[in-house]
């Protein structure tokens, strides 16, 4: 019998805001534990929440991204637990009245849609050393996002997809900085197995603790292996919580579900209910930009981009942002990508080169000024020091020698160097040309142009 994998991911997303959700403290990454704390986030008795407008429209702003409905009235609830990293026992979340619900991303050839997006306050961090375990209150409180999908991935490279396709949307949206290494993007996934065929969903099992995207792809392509391996076997699941260990490349049973009674949600008595104008969802549409998918396909006829290039640039807002001031002022787009993601891509937070710098260089080289090896060397001094291209040319003495007559002399100094590479030429060697052109770029310390050099290099030989 074959069997098919039912996925639903449930995103947790901490949202850009300088303040926690419900009081005035910090939300910076890195500080000493504990020290961006107060009465309320601490969860003291007798304390009383304010609501951050931020976050309400920034968790708006992605429910628009994704074409979600946005609820004109929703409200706040308590879900009550007892755990270390909730120190007041209960976390104000929103149960039956999210801001936003319905809504899909896109991924290849496929809509995945979601269910619904809420806001609620992070919890703190558990800190686990060899002999005890702290806790760090820095996190609780931070606004957090819930994305919840529709059962509607049947593969882990699906989930893959998904969770890439949503960090873009965030990102380029100024939504989150997504970045997991700092717990700023989470994920706990629902997976169960079925008959290929069959309606009815198989018993879920959901997955916790896994840190990165490729790391829900290998604890999904794991549980996936290990329900279908049962059910062929004839053993029934049961519905549990299990722990991914990225190292042991295993999941692991936690507890057993628990269902939304056991949380005893009710509306909190300290907070008034959201209730969203059309004056705030004006003042929202006006923060919309355009998502990562539109702008993939745009750059691919606009500028002419293979689908790999347009991808590459688009993952990142800021990248995207200056490849296209580049390329508008260029007459070669193609040859402008290039040079941001082989030269400018793994360094970009560093650049100090305006887009219309690098348009200037890729006109000299087109122009035949420089070679494209000087171009690079050029490129580095602009990239270190923010000088114009063709100041650094001019500086350095590295314009191109396209002159006949100068560049017939380099040859003929070449040619009578090197007599065997000029016999193996003769004798059928082709490869043996591409040396000779080498040894007249190196006696022009880089500065023949090329092209006329391997003209003047077939005509004399021949």
């Amino acid at each position: 019998m074959q069997y098919e994998a039912v996925i639903g991911l449930e995103v947790h997303v901490q949202l850009k805001t300088r303040s926690k959700i419900f009081c005035g403290c910090g939300t910076e990454f890195g500080a000493a534990p504990n020290t961006q704390v107060c009465p309320v986030c601490l969860g003291y008795p007798g304390v009383l929440p304010a609501m951050n407008a931020e976050a309400v429209r920034k968790t708006l702003l992605t429910g628009m991204m994704i074409g979600s409905a946005i609820a004109r009235f929703s409200k706040w609830d308590r879900k009550n637990y007892f755990y270390p990293d909730m120190s007041k026992n209960y976390q104000i979340s929103q149960y039956d009245l999210p801001l936003c619900t319905g809504g899909e991303v896109a991924i290849a050839g496929k809509r995945i849609g979601v269910t619904r997006i809420h806001l609620e306050e992070d919890v703190a961090k558990n800190v686990h050393f060899e002999r005890n375990s702290g806790v760090d209150f820095n996190r609780a409180g931070t606004p957090l996002m819930e994305i919840v999908s529709e059962p509607d991935l049947r593969s882990p490279d699906e989930a893959f997809a998904y969770l890439t396709a949503l960090k873009e949307i965030l990102v380029s949206g100024g939504v989150s900085d997504c970045d997991m290494e700092k717990g700023q993007l989470r994920c706990d996934a629902n997976v169960s197995v079925r008959p290929v065929g069959q309606q009815e969903f198989g018993e879920k099992v959901e997955i916790k603790n896994m840190n990165t995207i490729s790391g829900v792809r290998r604890a999904l392509a794991y549980e996936v292996q290990r329900q279908t391996t049962a059910a062929a076997k004839g053993e029934t699941m049961s519905q549990e919580t299990r722990r991914w260990d990225d190292a042991a490349g295993k999941t692991f049973v936690m507890r057993t579900k628990e269902y939304a009674h056991d949380y005893r949600y009710f509306p909190d008595p300290d907070l008034m209910p959201v209730q969203v104008t059309e004056t705030l969802l004006a003042e929202v549409r006006r923060q919309l930009t355009e998502l990562p998918e539109a702008k993939r396909q745009r750059f691919v006829k606009q500028y002419g981009l293979p689908e790999y290039d347009a991808t590459v640039l688009v993952a990142d807002g800021a990248v995207a942002a200056f490849y296209e001031q580049a390329a508008a002022l260029s007459k070669n787009p193609k040859a402008i990508s290039n040079w941001v993601m082989t030269e400018l891509l793994g360094k970009f937070a560093d650049n100090r080169m305006a887009p219309a710098q690098l348009t200037e260089l890729v006109t000299l080289i087109d122009a035949g000024q420089i070679s494209g090896k000087i171009g690079k060397d050029v490129f580095a001094e602009m990239f270190a020091t923010g000088k114009s291209a063709s100041a650094i040319v001019k500086e350095k003495g590295l314009v191109q020698v396209s002159d006949a007559g100068a560049l017939e002399a380099l040859v003929d100094q070449a040619i009578a160097a090197n007599p065997k590479s000029v016999a193996d030429f003769k004798a059928g060697n082709a490869a043996a040309l591409n040396f000779l052109k080498g040894q007249v770029m190196r006696l022009s310390k880089g500065k023949a142009n090329p092209q006329l050099v391997g003209e003047i290099l077939n005509r004399k030989l021949q």
